[in-house]
């Protein structure tokens, strides 16, 4: 089930954010990862975002949106390729059937993620949204 995620979901989604860029940003340095960490542990409260969940309510991803473009969308690790990220892309396509996400280009098991949902890339950046030297792939995914 997916469903709109709620504050008391934000040290989840924080738990699930820490476990999946430790498992696909080894790129980052140390001090970035601790400045990055700080952003998303404000960011994820206030942000409007949805969020697979199991059984018992409890969320295995979460996906973030302003409008059409996915903002951020992090799996639990132990759970990367059972379909949990596809299920929120594919949600995320139901509140808009064409999409834009942008992409670490040091991270090829995302950009492959995106590529096999039909994302083509459509430009670069040198930097990240903070002027960091990690270069980002716009992608888009027409409806």
């Amino acid at each position: 089930m997916i469903r709109a995620a709620t504050a008391a979901d934000a040290p989840r989604n924080l738990e699930i954010w820490r476990g999946a860029v430790r498992a696909t940003h080894d790129f980052l340095a140390p001090a970035d990862l601790e400045a990055i960490d700080a952003l998303v542990a404000e960011y994820l409260p206030a942000t409007v975002s949805w969020v697979k969940v199991d059984d018992e309510d409890r969320p295995l991803g979460f996906l973030a949106m302003t409008e059409a473009h996915v903002d951020a969308l992090f799996v639990d690790p132990v759970r990367h390729g059972s379909g949990v990220g596809r299920a929120l892309i594919d949600h995320a396509r139901s509140l808009h059937p064409a999409l834009t996400v942008d992409v670490n280009e040091q991270n090829p098991r995302a950009i492959g993620f995106y590529e096999r949902l039909g994302f083509e890339r459509t430009g670069r950046s040198d930097t990240d949204d903070q002027g960091r030297p990690y270069p980002l792939l716009h992608m888009r995914r027409s409806a």
